[in-house]
């Protein structure tokens, strides 16, 4: 049996949210314990550069919403990015994983080859479904994931790599 475009996404995108939603409510009592703001908490980053905890977990929920929907065909919704506090971002992953669990397999199996195209830096570029989803939708919400991840660790929230992985 092959792995169908439903397999390879929906479980991927619902699993990590899942865990990156647990070690968000981890750092709630941790800020707290530790008198920091949760505003501080939110724009903190690993380098000037890069964009900050909020920012992760809003670009990550994003790709976990976005890329099932133009798989299915269908215009995925937009959300607002106003997340003041960390239960703010938890309610956009719980928001992301109830809209993710409304695709159905049959809705994105037989989207490998899908055209999907999207303004990336002003600029217009054309992917077949299997080449978005393996080697820039999924890898991007890695990225993110791991970066809000680290933030959090960088910061002294005792985290490691089963709450980075989640329940398998």
């Amino acid at each position: 049996m092959s792995l169908g475009m439903y397999a390879a996404s929906v479980p991927v995108f619902q699993r990590q949210l899942k865990a990156l939603g647990n070690v968000l409510d981890k750092a709630v009592p941790y800020a707290a314990a530790k008198k920091i703001p949760e505003a501080v908490l939110l724009q903190t980053r690993l380098f000037p550069d890069m964009f900050p905890l909020v920012r992760q977990v809003q670009v990550a929920a994003d790709f976990a919403k976005n890329a099932p929907a133009l798989l299915a065909g269908v215009t995925p919704p937009k959300i607002d990015d106003n997340e003041a506090s960390l239960a703010d971002c938890r309610a956009r992953i719980d928001r992301t994983l109830a809209y993710v669990a409304e695709f159905k397999r049959d809705q994105v199996d037989g989207s490998e080859g899908r055209e999907i195209t999207l303004t990336i830096g002003g600029n217009p570029r054309a992917f077949k479904g299997e080449t978005y989803l393996l080697h820039f939708a999924v890898p991007n919400f890695y990225f993110h994931c791991t970066t809000a991840y680290a933030i959090l660790r960088h910061v002294g929230l005792e985290i490691g790599k089963r709450d980075f992985i989640g329940t398998l």
